[in-house]
């Protein structure tokens, strides 16, 4: 049995469920927007853990649950009545508990996806798996940006979160809002020239599409009129390899990598996505990575 936890209008969980059904896998599907109608019993003794997860009215043994595709966001709530509202937060809560510890394979494990909760922490891993980082700074000393800048020349900045911030080209503009940095760190790195890489890791496989864009952040180009052209590409196979290597020591047998090829042939690493939205990409490009993530849950089901 493979269970899926997410929103069921949410285009990965869409586009996995279809090929999950289309390869005729036994599925349980549960809808983060229907937790109010479902419950989870856990026991814990000297055998381990056991329990049972109840969707709908269906009752399936916790221990028949083989693999487990998860995109846990947090359940939109406001509009139920109160007691819908606490056993929607507190089930959401135990399952994300539950995927944990779970003997079953987890794409992928919440305490796993915590890999980008800071950026700049992410980064030091990134160095670690060999791959090339920007020059990078996180500050919240406006003449400390200043100098970065005199530096380098080119700069862009974001978020050091995990919440999704758009990456921004430091101009005098900017640079003259610098002063506002006393409460609010962030991260700048220098400007890496070349084109975008989009690395989907799956268990093994590497799915990469090449993105091509005139806007400093290829996901936000509509808001400047830009249309990113995204096209499957392969990777050297080393590089390939060096991808699986750094997913599987953060944990991720699901990630989503974002490289940079630089006109000399190198290949930098900005971050690691733990919960990719792949469907963009699938969308785009035609790569099987649906497939791809069915065929890795189907593996330990």
């Amino acid at each position: 049995m493979i269970l899926v936890y997410g929103h069921g209008d949410d285009p990965p969980i869409e586009r996995l469920l279809a090929a999950l059904h289309t390869a005729g896998a036994q599925v349980q599907f549960l809808d983060i927007a229907a937790l109010a109608q479902a419950t989870l019993q856990l026991q814990v003794g000297p055998q381990g853990m056991a329990g049972e997860l109840v969707v709908a009215g269906a009752c399936t043994a916790l221990a028949d649950i083989r693999a487990v595709y998860a995109r846990p966001l947090e359940p939109a709530v406001a509009d139920q009545p109160e007691p819908a509202q606490k056993h929607a937060l507190a089930l959401h809560r135990q399952l994300v508990e539950w995927l944990d510890v779970a003997p079953a394979r987890v794409v992928s494990r919440p305490a796993a996806m915590q890999a980008n909760a800071s950026k700049p922490l992410q980064a030091q891993w990134i160095g670690e798996a060999g791959f090339l980082v920007p020059p990078t700074l996180v500050t919240s000393d406006e003449a400390e940006v200043r100098a970065f800048r005199r530096t380098h020349g080119r700069v862009v900045f974001k978020s050091i979160s995990g919440i999704r911030s758009i990456v921004t080209e430091l101009d005098d503009t900017w640079l003259s809002r610098m002063h506002r940095l006393a409460q609010l760190p962030t991260q700048f790195q220098a400007h890496v020239p070349g084109v975008d890489v989009r690395v989907h890791v799956v268990g093994q496989q590497v799915l990469a599409a090449e993105i091509t864009c005139t806007a400093t952040d290829y996901r936000y180009a509509h808001r400047s009129g830009a249309a990113p052209q995204v096209v499957a590409t392969t990777l050297p196979p080393a590089v390939a390899a060096q991808c699986v290597a750094m997913s599987q020591a953060m944990g991720l047998p699901l990630s989503g990598i974002d490289l940079r090829l630089r006109p000399d042939g190198q290949y930098v690493c900005f971050e690691v996505n733990p919960m990719p939205a792949f469907s963009y990409f699938e969308a785009e490009s035609g790569l099987p990575i649906a497939a791809a993530l069915a065929a890795l849950l189907m593996d330990s089901a």
